[in-house]
């Protein structure tokens, strides 16, 4: 949530805290003591302790090793990995298990890899990145991508009909939410734009919630409620991209 009051989301893929890393990286705050009455985030990268997984999010530990020998890495497993690699400790990392492993021996063994590996290479979903855009221009010019994003999609309530709008192939897609006041305010706030119709910002610009009923949907419902609807149309088109048409 941005100080202009809209919301990005990106369909884009990297990794996020499995549970056994939570305690790692995320001490205990009063602000979050009820975070455990929250619906569980039960991402099938989140490995539960004897799920076989080629790939696993890992915490190096602060334990003594030979020289030349690797260190050792909390894996969410009954038993470390030990990796082809010297690292300081507490450095989370994305590990690569061996096929094969030494069923004799009390340590496992596996290789770091670069975080996007499991999704490049092993067709895994490995969680997701967040990034922080100062204004809804900003959204656009500071794309991590290249070329930036070939499919833009904002939604509105002024918006077309998400039912009656499919999908162009894309490679990378962006979807905008907008606040309690629309994506308009956003505009209005962005001294960067000089336009005052926030779809012509967008390829498409749609009412991702058609006969919603009520004067306001929450955010967070708006985005599951959407990404439902577009689930169906995202899959077609990525599918034709991944084909080669």
């Amino acid at each position: 949530l941005c100080p202009t009051g809209f919301h990005l989301v990106e369909v884009t893929f990297f990794f996020f805290s499995t549970r056994y890393l939570r305690k790692w990286f995320f001490p205990k705050h009063q602000d979050l003591q009820y975070a455990g009455l929250l619906n569980p985030l039960d991402s099938p990268h989140h490995m539960r302790i004897d799920e076989e997984s080629e790939y696993r999010e890992g915490i190096v530990l602060d334990r003594p090793t030979k020289q030349g020998k690797g260190s050792l890495v909390n894996c969410g497993m009954r038993k470390d990995v030990r990796i082809d690699k010297q690292l300081q400790s507490g450095l989370r990392v994305t590990v690569q298990l061996n096929k094969t492993q030494d069923e004799e021996s009390k340590i496992n063994k596996g290789v770091v890899v670069a975080p996007h590996v499991p999704r490049t290479e092993g067709g895994l979903y490995w969680g997701y990145s967040v990034r922080l855009a100062s204004c809804l221009s900003a959204v656009f010019t500071e794309s991590p991508y290249k070329d930036g994003y070939d499919l833009t999609i904002g939604t509105s309530e002024r918006g077309s009909n998400m039912d009656q709008s499919p999908l162009s192939p894309f490679k990378h897609l962006l979807i905008v939410f907008g606040g309690l006041q629309g994506l308009e305010a956003s505009v209005d706030a962005d001294q960067n734009l000089e336009v005052t119709d926030p779809s012509v910002l967008f390829d498409l610009y749609l009412n991702t919630c058609p006969g919603q009923g009520s004067r306001t949907i929450r955010t967070e419902e708006a985005i599951l409620i959407s990404m439902a609807g577009l689930k169906p149309k995202i899959t077609a088109a990525f599918s034709d991209v991944s084909n080669g048409s």
